[in-house]
């Protein structure tokens, strides 16, 4: 779902968080926060000032998120997955705060309208979101998600069917 909200990472935006970042892994005493554990944020919450630790708890939740998915994808299949799809997008919006309305509304809406779940793609602050949603919702999703954009008096989203298929691979 293509909001045709532009976006830049080149502002203060991405910046921030950025710093915010690396300010956390320093604290933590990590090289990066692929390293710390959502059992280490307990400890995180008492080092941090209050806006450090949400974005920390993105990343380091989201990394988890991430390999749950992996392992849900292997053992049960896509259809598993979206709840961690829906707690991604909370995640981005209220703990590293890159989403934008027109963002939130594709993803409510596509869940309201039976996507399995729902959440912003890329950087942030604009841009598209991804909604998993089996073949017999994708026409009721594709609806709700465009009325509700006029309705908000949005910018009508391009919105793209896509089939998920064997990713990248060499070929000889």
């Amino acid at each position: 779902i293509d909001t045709k909200v532009s976006h830049s990472h080149a502002d203060g935006g991405y910046a921030s968080r950025r710093a915010s970042c690396e300010l956390g892994a320093e604290v933590m005493g990590v090289k990066a926060l692929r390293d710390v554990q959502v059992s280490d944020l307990a400890e995180a919450a008492g080092l941090l000032d209050e806006v450090t630790f949400r974005r920390v708890r993105h990343v380091v939740t989201e990394n988890d998120r991430v390999l749950q998915t992996v392992e849900l994808l292997a053992s049960t299949g896509p259809g598993s997955i979206g709840a961690l799809l829906d707690a991604s997008h909370v995640s981005m919006r209220d703990d590293f705060e890159i989403s934008c309305p027109e963002l939130d509304l594709a993803v409510s809406t596509a869940r309201a309208n039976g996507a399995l779940g729902a959440r912003m793609t890329g950087g942030g602050f604009g841009g598209a979101a991804i909604a998993l949603t089996p073949v017999t919702s994708e026409q009721q999703v594709r609806a709700a998600v465009g009325r509700a954009f006029a309705e908000a008096g949005y910018a009508a989203p391009d919105i793209f069917t896509v089939t998920p298929a064997a990713g990248a691979m060499r070929i000889s």
